[in-house]
């Protein structure tokens, strides 16, 4: 049997981060359940738009930010480096991130990879799933003070319903 300190770091950072990725789905599954999808989808944006505030600044103090995001480098790596910290391998490996254009960053879920697609479809609630992988990420650039426009807009599974989950978020810096 192996100990902790035989334990890779990441491996211990997927066991976590797989860990909080099955709660917040049973989460959502079983509230969909006893309430209804409506108030599921209403409660969990809820939950991401709080959560998200104390996560983006937990995620700013540990890589070591110490003033206000100004750039679009720096907007790059917040997003990289946390994602990277907060998502397992087997669904980080999945995100990809491009720069198209200045000031946008172009994301894309390989696909039929996206984790809350997957969970969503096994659980048979992905028709009326609201999305809130991507709302999580505005709302870090809303607590964050960044500027930004995402496109398309996301409500319900873009996955699900165009086959595909791919957009672009747009930075707009004073500088």
């Amino acid at each position: 049997m192996r100990t902790l300190n035989s334990i890779k770091k990441d491996e211990i950072r997927d066991l976590l981060g797989s860990g909080w990725l099955t709660h917040d789905g049973m989460w959502f599954f079983n509230t969909s359940r006893e309430l209804g999808i409506d108030t599921a989808n209403k409660l969990n944006r809820m939950a991401i738009k709080s959560m998200s505030v104390i996560e983006a600044e937990r995620l700013r103090k540990i890589l070591g930010i110490e003033k206000q995001i100004e750039t679009f480098d720096e907007v790059k790596k917040f997003i990289r480096e946390g994602m990277q910290l907060i998502l397992p391998y087997s669904v980080f490996s999945k995100f990809h991130t491009s720069v198209p254009s200045r000031n946008v960053l172009h994301w894309e879920w390989q696909n039929q990879e996206c984790f809350a697609y997957k969970g969503m479809k096994r659980a048979g609630l992905i028709g009326e799933y609201e999305c809130g992988v991507i709302y999580r990420i505005e709302c870090w650039f809303q607590t964050l003070g960044i500027k930004v426009n995402t496109h398309p807009k996301i409500e319900r599974c873009i996955m699900h319903e165009k086959g595909c989950c791919s957009g672009d978020f747009e930075f707009f810096f004073n500088k």
